[in-house]
């Protein structure tokens, strides 16, 4: 589901990576510190990420998130919630382990379920999370969201080329001082906001044009996700689910 909305920081960060000394932000060019800012996220335990897509495409489905607020680790291990285009409703989403609970809302069911049995299973689940393991196919998808090690290695292998980044005036970014790298990558103008202090880290980067707008920014690197989880009384096997869909 996020893949799109991930890949685009991919493509624009698109670095080699190249190791720098530490220092101020007003001493680096552009490039310099993009490159620390790719190495900071590439050695990142874990993150916390939200994402605002309005892109024409994405309003318009009931299958990609237009917004997403997860912390996620390099285990795997997430915790957050996704919110679908075109009124395909929410979901919450907790993985541990290879444990995954996610509990959507009944414009969810009722998108994702064709027909009146969307609105069944909406009523049969109400409130509750749907717990299963991540060999489970159901859940996988959702499951696969929460890898952080799978953005890494998506951003690292980026190295077909280099964006052009031209350093912007100092800013701030909810109270954090940073340093604006802007570029054009397929007609589309992107910003990188860079952490204007050492360790020079990604905290916002967004994308405008040919329909697409969309915001990320990224948070609380290596503090620890969550480690709670729903009890039974909130949860339903996956089981039960796939029993209710088999009449669909």
């Amino acid at each position: 589901m996020a893949g799109k909305a991930l890949a685009w920081v991919t493509a624009a960060l698109l670095l080699s990576p190249v190791l720098i000394a530490a220092d101020d932000g007003d001493d680096l060019t552009a490039r310099q510190l993009a490159d620390q800012a790719k190495d900071n996220l590439l050695d990142a335990k874990s993150v916390h990420l939200k994402l605002t897509d309005r892109s024409t495409d994405t309003r318009t489905s009931t299958t990609q998130p237009t917004s997403m607020d997860l912390a996620l680790d390099q285990d795997g291990n997430c915790v957050g919630s996704m919110e679908m285009g075109a009124h395909g409703g929410s979901v919450e989403i907790v993985k541990q382990g290879d444990e995954v609970w996610m509990k959507p809302d009944a414009d969810f069911w009722k998108a994702q379920v064709p027909g009146g049995q969307g609105d069944a299973v909406a009523e049969l689940f109400k409130n509750r999370y749907i717990h299963g393991s991540t060999s489970d196919a159901m859940l996988k998808g959702m499951a696969d969201t929460c890898d952080l090690t799978s953005f890494q290695k998506e951003v690292a292998g980026d190295e077909d080329g280099a964006t052009p980044l031209t350093k912007g005036d100092e800013t701030t970014v909810d109270g954090t001082k940073v340093i604006p790298l802007k570029g054009t990558e397929d007609g589309k103008q992107e910003v990188l906001y860079v952490t204007s202090d050492s360790p020079h880290r990604l905290v916002k980067a967004t994308q405008h044009g040919g329909g697409t707008d969309l915001t990320l920014t990224f948070t609380d690197y290596d503090k620890p996700v969550p480690t709670a989880t729903p009890s039974a009384d909130e949860s339903v096997d996956v089981g039960k689910l796939q029993e209710e869909l088999q009449g669909v």
